[in-house]
């Protein structure tokens, strides 16, 4: 998998340079499951052997994260508050106070959660979409998420350039760092589960 997405942002950059990195970066936003941490470290070689301007690559890059970001803002935006509670009331083991919780949880911190997530894998992308729902001020939301995805990004792609033709290091010390963020999520999902089995009760939706 790893080589056949090398093989495909390599195809992007060879024929548009950084703007292909942009376009591949923001379509990482959009699809988790194209890593950043291979796409930043290529781009960053790519640079350091002359095939692209370093700087370029960090602009085009951040541009391509704060795009694909705002898609999913206004996904989030477009589906409102009352979709999201909907959808939500339909999965099992959640009441509706706890859509209440969260809801005031990213009101309080929102701004913290938009900054810092733009460095956790997969829940840089996902944190959009609640900023989208509750309708997070543009212009904030835009400059968090331009000021977090340009550390991010900047950390990666001059490891790739400075790592040259062991550039995809990165990808292994990154898989360990994302692989210890899936297994706290799972096991705060485990926790939820196991708090709602043994506390059953009914929730009241906030009016």
């Amino acid at each position: 998998m790893t080589d056949r997405i090398t093989d495909w942002a390599t195809g992007l950059m060879d024929s548009l340079g950084a703007p292909g990195a942009g376009l591949a970066i923001a379509l990482e936003n959009l699809f988790p499951p194209l890593p950043s941490e291979v796409i930043l470290p290529l781009a960053g070689f790519s640079a350091g052997q002359g095939d692209m301007n370093l700087l370029a690559v960090l602009a085009w890059t951040t541009a391509g994260s704060v795009v694909g970001a705002l898609a999913l803002y206004w996904v989030g935006a477009l589906l409102g508050r009352d979709r999201v509670i909907a959808l939500a009331g339909r999965l099992p083991l959640v009441k509706p106070a706890d859509i209440d919780k969260t809801e005031a949880w990213f009101v309080r911190h929102g701004t913290k959660a938009i900054f810092f997530g733009r460095m956790i894998p997969i829940f840089r992308s996902l944190i959009s979409i609640p900023a989208g729902v509750e309708r997070m001020s543009l212009p904030v939301f835009i400059a968090l998420t331009t000021l977090g995805s340009l550390i991010w990004n900047t950390a990666f792609v001059l490891a790739g350039y400075a790592l040259g033709d062991n550039w995809e290091d990165v990808s292994d010390y990154v898989s360990v760092y994302s692989k210890g963020v899936l297994a706290v999520a799972a096991l705060a999902v485990i926790a939820f589960i196991a708090l709602r089995l043994t506390r059953p009760g009914q929730g009241r939706r906030r009016e």
